[in-house]
């Protein structure tokens, strides 16, 4: 069985997306929205950047398990390889937010 996110909006689900490293189905406002510009996967801090989203848990651990599964080729639909320096160096820079999905 899956885990999921918590619970938010007084014991109501919120939105739920699912992590493209670890697969696991979580909270919308737990995970970063990352989208594809140019051949570069950059973060969407405020989740304003057109085009179709991938979500990640903001761990390192996922980040390098979405990277070994080739899952940003599928979550954006594009062939060829995808640039993801964008995505490590804002996680590596904010090791506040990198945090193991529990």
């Amino acid at each position: 069985m899956r885990q999921s996110g918590k619970l938010e909006y007084g014991g109501r689900r919120g939105p739920q997306r699912t992590c493209v490293g670890c697969r696991v189905r979580t909270a919308k406002s737990e995970l970063l929205r990352l989208v594809l510009v140019g051949d570069h996967v950059v973060p969407d801090l405020r989740g304003r950047l057109p085009g179709r989203g991938a979500s990640l848990h903001p761990a390192l651990s996922c980040l390098e398990l979405a990277e070994r599964r080739r899952a940003f080729l599928r979550a954006f639909r594009v062939p060829g390889p995808l640039d993801v320096s964008p995505v490590r160096a804002h996680l590596e820079e904010n090791p506040m937010s990198c945090r193991t999905p529990s």
